[in-house]
């Protein structure tokens, strides 16, 4: 069972790195639909709204509270989160929260923690919220998937980023519920269940890249292809691994390596499109936030090397 610090340090830092993830699946969600589905991109825009107030929340639940690990590895905020949203701001119309982002920026982690009761109660009705919200996003990309699938509504998004950001919010969900019921994970089987994971979302988000590259971006293109094709092979081995076919290690040891390369790729890319050197219809917060994402895959494989 969890002690009352682990819980506490664990959600906050699950929340500080998803909420945010869902908020932003919401934008991305709001500016894909036609003005025919107006209605659509308004219940998208509530959601962003909601998430917005978890995240708020959980920013100040955590100073001085939140694993100094999870501030200092990128998946919070980048150096490049603040003028991604301004740029995507200006670029869609859509309002977003920058200060909750100069706010994380502030954030002070803290490795100890003295016994709280009352925040750790706050915590669990945190958690409890989150798991409402998280619930509610779930059912509308389920019906937006289904949707989308049968052609009955039209959306600039893939379909397969609807299902992708659609496994992230489940998984998510699975995160926080395993919190609030004080699990203890062994260690071995969280590492291969979320290499399998997170090779599997590095492959896509390599895929999406590729699509949404200008088509004279010849060299970007190519490497983007490549990624998909190596973190395929990655999950491939993840899964392999659960059934003792191949060593753990040898497949933390190529995942954090290949992890490492296209969060280089992503940063790089994520720089070009602010300084709009790439030609291509990525939206600037969206190349932030698959570079988030590669920051806390990359914590969570050192933490399986340990």
């Amino acid at each position: 069972m969890l002690s009352a610090t682990e819980f506490i340090k664990q959600s906050l830092g699950l929340h500080l790195f998803f909420a945010r993830i869902m908020k932003e699946h919401s934008f991305f969600l709001e500016a894909g639909f036609t003005p025919k589905n107006s209605n659509l991109g308004q219940q998208a825009d509530s959601f962003k709204m909601q998430f917005d107030e978890l995240l708020a929340e959980t920013v100040t639940l955590s100073n001085g509270i939140v694993s100094p690990d999870v501030l200092r590895s990128g998946e919070v905020i980048t150096p490049y989160t603040l003028n991604a949203e301004l740029a995507t701001q200006y670029f869609s119309g859509v309002n977003i929260q920058t200060n909750i982002t100069q706010a994380e920026a502030g954030l002070a982690g803290s490795e100890l923690m003295p016994p709280h009761p009352m925040l750790e109660q706050r915590v669990f009705m945190l958690n409890t919220k989150a798991m409402g919200l998280i619930s509610a996003l779930i059912q509308f990309k389920n019906l937006l998937l289904s949707n989308i699938l049968s052609c009955r509504i039209f959306t600039f998004n893939y379909p397969l980023l609807i299902d992708h950001i659609l496994r992230e919010a489940k998984f998510y969900l699975g995160m926080v519920q395993m919190l609030q019921n004080r699990e203890e994970t062994d260690l071995k089987r969280q590492a291969l269940e979320q290499e399998a994971f997170w090779n599997r979302i590095m492959a896509e988000h390599a895929k999406f890249i590729r699509g949404l590259l200008d088509p004279t971006e010849n060299d970007l293109i190519q490497t983007a292809n490549n990624f998909g094709n190596e973190f395929d092979k990655l999950t491939a081995e993840a899964k392999a691994a659960m059934d003792t076919t191949i060593p753990v290690d040898k497949v933390t040891n190529d995942s954090f390596k290949s992890t490492q390369e296209i969060r280089e790729f992503k940063s790089q890319g994520t720089q070009g499109l602010l300084t709009c050197e790439i030609k291509s219809i990525i939206i600037p917060l969206l190349g932030d936030h698959v570079l988030r994402e590669a920051n806390h895959y990359l914590r969570l494989l050192k933490k399986y090397q340990r």
